[in-house]
């Protein structure tokens, strides 16, 4: 028998002062109607994400829906691809990408942000943050 399953039920979500995997949505400045403003989307804010060959974030992915509006925009992705795996084995590369994401937004509607990531033990995780005038 197959059990159907849908997107939302594979996507986590928690307080990400708690919870390591959530990405942490940050503004940088008061976003101006029409203005491109800063969207800064990070892994472990206060919690600190690992960053090994077996335990890591392979993306980040940043959404935006405006007011009115049926379906999302994809503003960007990030992918990491240095978990400090080498020829010689894990973690002995000695080289590593941050699970951080900052991207420029221009938009003429308030709306929401929505970010995604996803850590290759623990799955896919959520967060959204309002964007206003």
């Amino acid at each position: 028998m197959i059990t159907k399953t849908t997107m939302n039920e594979l996507f986590q979500a928690a307080d990400w002062k708690k919870e390591k995997h959530v990405p942490v949505i940050e503004i940088g400045g008061v976003p101006k109607k029409g203005e491109y403003f800063t969207v800064n989307v990070t892994i472990g804010k206060d919690i600190p994400h690992p960053n090994t060959t077996d335990h890591h974030i392979q993306w980040i992915e940043l959404y935006f829906k405006a007011e009115g509006e049926q379906f999302p925009f994809q503003v960007g992705r990030v992918e990491f691809s240095a978990h400090g795996a080498s020829v010689r084995g894990p973690d002995t590369s000695g080289v590593y990408t941050h699970h951080n994401g900052c991207m420029s937004v221009k938009t003429d509607k308030p709306g929401t942000l929505l970010a995604s990531s996803y850590c290759n033990i623990h799955g896919l995780w959520q967060s959204q943050k309002e964007v206003e005038f």
